[in-house]
């Protein structure tokens, strides 16, 4: 038996903010979030207001980094079981709505270490004190809709993609007035990561009906809109809003592969941000899928309205589209472009390739793989070179 499981209520378009006057009954939201973003554009004292109208006390606990750490959620959690929630409420970019899903855990379960819950599908029931409310201020991560958390331990530069559907969020505000504060190089990769997501859901083991159709959407979406959406056209960011949430929840039931397992390790060690690394990587990692799954590939090149008569032309079309989409988002293509130095990359190469087989993403992937052949990846993706094996 499959299992397909979303939010119980998204809330989206303007003012989707607004929205969360409706949680009446409700007595205390402890609220999570990242860095000033959030507090200088308003958003952050909008959604205080709106919780302390629907008669909600508020506490704030912000500065959560970019790709949170271990003792940071520990750290939130405490913050949590000193204030007694029964509403959690993240925004933010992916980084604050994972680390306070992570929070979440051992708020309700303070015995819990990190060892107990970083293998997929082992956390306990949730719910027993809070609900968890996400509102989302960049298009990529959809960690809105997902049952995922990426927590990095910085004592081995890995970085851990909790998995379980215990952590779905239980409400997403969709709110489109938000990302319009993103820069365009924040758009341009977090825009590719929701190209990823909806890529590798596409092709990935456990796909399903449900999920090719909204992944396929998405896809098709995302071509449409990133590069308006890059460039500030106001509905562009609206409508991709929408379609890195449509990824979003097709991964979280399809789940991944190996374009986001080799973006966790890499991500962690060279410092480049997560959307980047896929960017980089979606290329190969469609060459070196195609040997078993290129008819569908193909067709999402037939949704998108590429060129080709055969499956092998259509999947070459969709390397180089995204290829192209990659240049005009000023995304350099290779890691050594990205300012990878070859003594590093040789250095750490191949521990990253070790490390991304035991990524919970590997297991998804529709071509299996080992380490040698995660390495010839990576590597391909080092110096620019096509996946030909």
């Amino acid at each position: 038996m499959a299992r397909f499981t979303l939010p119980r209520d998204i809330y989206f378009g303007p003012n989707a903010l607004s929205e969360l006057k409706n949680l009446k009954g409700y007595k205390k939201a402890f609220i999570v979030t990242g860095g000033q973003s959030m507090r200088k554009t308003g958003f952050l004292q909008k959604l205080e207001d709106v919780l302390k109208d629907a008669g909600l006390q508020t506490r704030i606990y912000d500065g959560v980094e970019p790709d949170p750490s271990i003792e940071r959620v520990y750290d939130g959690a405490k913050a949590m079981r000193e204030f007694e929630p029964d509403v959690i409420v993240a925004i933010g970019g992916g980084s604050p709505m994972d680390a306070a899903k992570a929070m979440w855990v051992f708020y309700e379960y303070p015995e819990k270490t990190f060892e107990d819950i970083k293998n997929p599908f082992t956390m306990p029931k949730l719910r027993k004190k809070a609900i968890f409310v996400a509102v989302p201020s960049t298009s990529g991560t959809a960690s809105e809709v997902t049952a995922f958390s990426v927590i990095t331990d910085y004592s081995t530069d890995i970085k851990y993609p909790l998995a379980d559907f215990e952590i779905t969020p239980d409400i997403a505000v969709l709110d489109s007035d938000i990302p319009m504060t993103m820069p365009k190089t924040l758009t341009a990769h977090t825009g590719m990561d929701a190209l990823t997501h909806a890529i590798e859901a596409y092709v990935a083991s456990a796909r399903s009906d449900f999920s090719d159709a909204l992944a396929l959407k998405a896809i098709s979406s995302i071509f449409d809109n990133i590069l308006d959406s890059y460039n500030g056209d106001a509905e562009a960011r609206g409508k991709m809003h929408i379609a890195q949430c449509l990824a979003g929840m097709a991964f979280s039931n399809a789940l991944l592969g190996i374009a986001h397992s080799l973006a966790h390790k890499t991500g962690a060690v060279f410092h480049i941000p997560h959307g980047c690394c896929n960017a980089i990587l979606l290329p190969n990692v469609i060459q070196y899928n195609s040997r078993v799954c290129m008819e569908r590939y193909a067709q999402i090149a037939r949704e998108i309205g590429l060129p080709g008569a055969t499956d092998k032309q259509l999947t070459n079309a969709l390397v180089e589209a995204i290829r192209e989409l990659n240049k005009k988002l000023n995304i350099a293509q290779t890691y050594k472009d990205n300012g990878v130095k070859e003594e590093d990359f040789k250095a750490h190469c191949q521990s990253i390739a070790e490390n991304a087989v035991g990524d919970p993403c590997t297991a998804s992937n529709p071509r299996e793989t080992n380490a040698e052949n995660m390495l010839k990846v990576l590597t391909c993706a080092y110096y620019g070179e096509d996946v030909n094996f």
